[in-house]
């Protein structure tokens, strides 16, 4: 999954850094999306909580993670269609 942001700063909190990763992470996202996405969200949350990013961030990572969620589906569907 390729996740791309035009309005990236060059210079983002480290707390941002490991979110972004986290949400890069396909082997995790596909082995467990659930657990996966929910700690996205949670990390999200926290960010937004602990004033490093806004609430019009917030909604862009909510919507980043529920995409990654939606990619993991449509793929572990199509892994059960290819057998």
């Amino acid at each position: 999954m390729n996740v791309e942001s035009a309005g990236t700063p060059t210079t983002e909190a480290p707390s941002m850094a490991q979110w972004r990763i986290m949400l890069r992470d396909e082997v995790s996202l596909l082995a467990m999306p659930g657990a996966h996405h929910k700690a996205l969200l949670r990390q999200a949350h926290a960010l937004h909580q602990g004033q490093v990013i806004d609430a019009d961030k917030l909604g862009d990572l909510l919507e980043l993670a529920d995409a990654a969620l939606a990619y993991a589906v449509e793929s572990l569907l199509d892994l059960d269609a290819d057998e």
